[in-house]
Order: C-alpha cells, then sequence, then structure tokens
C-alpha cells in the first residue's frame, strides 16, 4: 500500500497536462512529501463542472467496519471498485488525478533508514528524472471526525486506485501498486469517460513503466557536508 509519494514539479505544469482551468490550491511547495491524512493537491471535476487544481486531504471516507471509535483517518489506497462502499464515488464527477513524480514502498524487510528512523523505502519514478505523471483518484465531501481529539468537521477528501502489483514492486510489496495514469490521453480518460470504460484504467503498469531511484531530497534528513578544503599554509 503506497502511503508516502512526493511532487517535485511546478503548478503549471500540472494545469498544463490536465487542462485545468482554475487553481485554487495556493502556493505548490517546490518539493513536497504527502502522507496519510495530510493535504495534497488533485485535479477534480468540481462540482460546478469545472476542472481545477485543488488541495485536498488524503483519505477517503472507510467503510464502516474499518472505523474503530468515533474518528476515521481515511483510506488512502482504493482497491476493490465493486464492493458496494465505493461504488457512490466512481462517476465523472467524483473522480480526480493525482500528480506525482515518485512513490514510496516499504521495504518488505525491517530495516530501519538511519536518516529518517523508520522503516526503508523503496522509490518509484518512470525514469531517473522524475516527470510528472498521476495516480487516478477519487474524491468527495466529507463530514466527520478525522482525529480522535478534533471534533467533526467538514472535509474535502481523496483516495486513489490501486491493482495488482508488476515485477519490480512485486518483490517489495506484493498485494498492490497504485493505478498509474502516464499520458494524456489517460488523464482524459480518467476524467470524462463513463465508468464502463474508466474501470479499465484500473489495471498493472508494465514492468517496464518504473525504475527504482533514491529517495527525494525531502526525505534525507543529514545532508552530506562537502569535504572540508585543506589549508594552503
Amino acid at each position: 500500500m503506497c502511503n508516502l509519494y512526493n511532487i517535485t514539479t511546478s503548478q503549471d505544469a500540472i494545469r498544463e497536462w490536465t487542462r485545468a482551468m482554475r487553481d485554487i490550491m495556493g502556493n505548490l511547495e517546490p518539493s513536497l512529501d504527502v502522507y496519510p491524512n495530510t493535504l495534497g493537491p488533485v485535479v477534480r471535476n468540481a462540482l460546478d463542472g469545472q476542472r481545477e487544481l485543488a488541495r485536498l486531504l488524503w483519505g477517503m471516507p472507510s467503510p464502516p467496519e474499518r472505523v474503530k471509535g468515533k474518528a476515521d483517518y481515511g483510506t488512502t489506497n482504493v482497491r476493490k471498485t465493486n464492493y458496494f462502499h465505493w461504488q457512490p464515488y466512481l462517476g465523472v464527477e467524483h473522480r480526480c488525478v493525482v500528480p506525482v513524480t515518485s512513490f514510496a514502498e516499504p521495504s518488505p524487510v525491517d530495516v530501519k533508514d538511519p536518516e529518517t528512523g523508520i522503516k526503508k523505502n523503496y522509490w518509484f519514478a518512470l525514469n531517473e528524472d522524475r516527470p510528472l505523471f498521476f495516480f487516478a483518484g477519487l474524491w468527495t465531501r466529507w463530514h466527520g471526525m478525522r482525529k480522535a481529539k478534533d471534533d467533526p468537521a467538514d472535509h474535502e477528501v481523496y483516495g486513489f486506485l490501486t491493482t495488482e502489483p508488476n515485477a519490480l514492486i512485486a518483490p517489495i510489496h506484493e498485494k498492490a501498486m497504485p493505478v498509474l495514469l502516464t499520458t494524456k490521453d489517460e488523464v482524459e480518460t480518467w476524467l470524462t469517460a463513463p465508468w464502463s470504460e474508466a474501470r479499465h484504467m484500473q489495471r498493472t503498469a508494465p514492468d517496464d513503466a518504473l525504475v527504482i531511484v533514491e529517495k527525494p531530497a525531502t526525505q534525507i534528513k543529514f545532508p552530506q557536508q562537502p569535504p572540508a578544503q585543506g589549508s594552503l599554509f
């Protein structure tokens, strides 16, 4: 399950790719790590029909049987789209695309990253240059309690689809990988096509679609210092 990804691109690039006519998200950080239950940029079909770039909270409303107590921390990844809980969110009015340049999957063995202090992640991108692509996402408006100590509030939330892993990801995460959209035509299909057509986008990426890359600069907590220059005297 993907619970961390990075965006290192510009708002102009996202708008140009998706043909978003409205931008309400504020300024996009030069490099942004997105974690569950935090805000991330998406391009969505807004309720008035406009295609817009906005900043939403990562985590769709969870199936009731998964909610423990009063707080719903959200479901980040959606796999079984035929499950009744996800059926209301499959129409174009609830679809979005999530901009990404690299994403992480945790190591299958219990090894800590010495720089982050948490379990080591493997990072994936389309190539070493980390060009922009998108996850096939869903979004909705939701009223509820997101954290145990919070009061119920109105939220706009999102998640993205997963599917069977390809040969690169399976040894690291054997259960799933995100649904990737890597062309403008794929993004357009996801945002506009009826579900009978769009559902076919939930498919495994080709084995050569991704490469393993170094973690983004935002994950480096202790930057390497340049070697000290020797004295001339």
